[in-house]
This record gives C-alpha cells, structure tokens and sequence, in this order.
C-alpha cells in the first residue's frame, strides 16, 4: 500500500510533460534575453542623463574646457568592430537558420576575434586621453563609459564564445553532421540562446551608435 501510494506521488514522466518542460526553458531564454535587455537600458540610460545635463548645465564652463575629446582614431575603431561583432551575430544566425551552421560558426568566431580586438583597443584607449577622469564633465562621463563599455564588450564576447563552444560540445553530445538543427531539446535550448544573444549583440551595436555620436562626433 505505502509503495503504491509513494508511486502515485512522484509525477509521471510522460512525453506531454517533457514537451510542455522543454517549451517553458525555450520562453525563460526568450523571455530572460529580453528582459536584461530592459534592464541593461537603465545602465545606458543613466550615463546619457549625466552626459545631456552635465552638457546643459555647463557650471562654471567646466563641461567640456578647450574643447577636448577623447582620441577619435580609437573611437572610429572600436565603434566599427563592435558594429562588425553584431552584423557577424546577425548574420551567423541568419544562416544558422538556413541550415548554414558552417557558416554561423565562422561568423561568430570572427565575431569573438572582433570583440577581443575592441576590448583591447578600448582598454589602450585610457592610456591616450588627454584629460583626467576628473577634469571636466565630459571627462568624467566619458571614463564611465569606457567602464560600462569594457564591461559590455566582455559579456558579449564571452556570450558569443560560449554559444560557440556549446555548439561545438553538442557535436559529441548528440551526434551527426548538424546537431544544431535537430529537434533534440539541447539544441532547441541551444537555437534559444542563439537568438538572445544576437538580441543582445544588436542592442550592444545601438548603444554604441548613440554613445560614439556623443563623445566622438558631438
């Protein structure tokens, strides 16, 4: 009696209860890319309030003395690798689609190559300022963003990376020539996290149009 009563308790592990499971993570990955999305724009949004009042205000003609700028070359550079890393992102998925997983694989390696290259450039960056952190409105607000930038960079490099490197386990995890476009629920899993992190990638590449406009350009 206790046996069948303990049997009775434990759920059953039916198809329709695998499926509506597999379904649930799929819309968490969904839901959870879009969502630090939402949450990463406060992150952006605080930066370009300081900078526009800081600008506006303009206490004392500190705002911006003698007109200075960060190094525009290193500015031009590191905008157009991270644009590169989110069209690759974009476009790797367009053909992972397609069934092109040679394709998207190329894409995001020479995607990860871009973002370690960005990353570097915007870390040598701080070596060429012409200006203290502190100097000026502009200064400061510039520095917080190299930080938030840095920052950025790194995690969607290492997003972009381990996606990859899932990919490349899957290979051994499920078998045959193009794993990831299986229905197996690892690569339907794997097909999610793809999405949000080309999301993220595209995100990163607006951002870095708005704030390279403003430091660089205005």
């Amino acid at each position: 009696m206790s046996e069948t009563v303990k049997k009775n308790s434990l759920p059953s592990d039916t198809p329709e209860e695998r499926e509506f499971e597999l379904r649930a993570a799929v819309g968490s990955i969904w839901s959870g890319g879009r969502l630090f999305i939402g949450m990463y724009t406060f992150l952006f949004a605080s930066l370009a309030f300081s900078y526009f009042y800081l600008r506006s205000s303009n206490n004392g003609l500190l705002w911006r003395p003698h007109h200075v700028t960060a190094p525009t070359s290193f500015g031009w550079a590191i905008y157009a690798l991270t644009l590169a890393l989110a069209l690759l992102a974009i476009f790797g998925q367009i053909r992972l689609r397609k069934g092109g997983v040679a394709d998207w694989q190329v894409a995001g390696w020479t995607g990860v190559a871009c973002g370690l290259l960005a990353i570097f450039l915007q870390i040598w960056e701080l070596q060429k300022l012409a200006f203290y952190p502190g100097s000026s409105g502009y200064a400061s607000t510039f520095v917080g963003w190299v930080v938030i930038n840095i920052m950025t960079l790194i995690g969607v490099t290492y997003w972009l990376e381990t996606t990859l490197a899932r990919s490349l386990r899957m290979r051994k995890e499920i078998g045959g020539s193009s794993p990831e476009l299986s229905t197996h629920p690892s690569a339907q899993l794997f097909r999610a996290n793809v999405s949000s992190m080309t999301y993220f990638c595209g995100f990163t590449a607006l951002a870095a149009t708005l704030f390279f406009s403003m430091f660089y350009l205005m």
